[in-house]
């Protein structure tokens, strides 16, 4: 059965994964090696979208009410506000990658970093 804590726990779990691929994929643009920037990034897309699916098919199969505290939806919204603005961005920051556009890429990549750090905070900070 599906619970409310086993549905946060999960989502801290998927954010902490894809949030150490971001992690890598800065380590390996510092080292100046943007081959596997790019690949890193390709899994983080990968993942991130998947998990973004996977959560909302599952709250379409739970009733939101029942299955959170009202203080663990008001979390959720909360969190919402920053991974939805990063989901969008992602795969124009895919794109933007692979077709070399540097400056956009960076600029976007700069929103993206302060988007996610919001989606990291208030994702580990759900009350479970």
């Amino acid at each position: 059965m599906l619970t409310g804590s086993v549905i946060i726990i999960t989502l801290k779990v998927l954010v902490s994964a894809v949030t150490i691929l971001f992690a890598g994929s800065l380590v390996a643009l510092a080292a100046k090696r943007t081959k596997l920037h790019g690949r890193i990034n390709t899994a983080f897309f990968a993942l991130t979208m998947l998990t973004v699916v996977a959560f909302e098919v599952v709250l379409q199969l739970v009733n939101v009410s029942e299955t959170f505290t009202p203080e663990a939806r008001a979390a959720l919204r909360t969190h919402l506000y920053f991974s939805v603005p990063s989901a969008l961005l992602l795969p124009v920051m895919l794109a933007t990658g692979r077709m070399h556009s540097r400056r956009l890429h960076a600029t976007l990549g700069t929103a993206l970093l302060v988007l996610w750090t919001g989606t990291v905070i208030t994702g580990l900070g759900l009350p479970h």
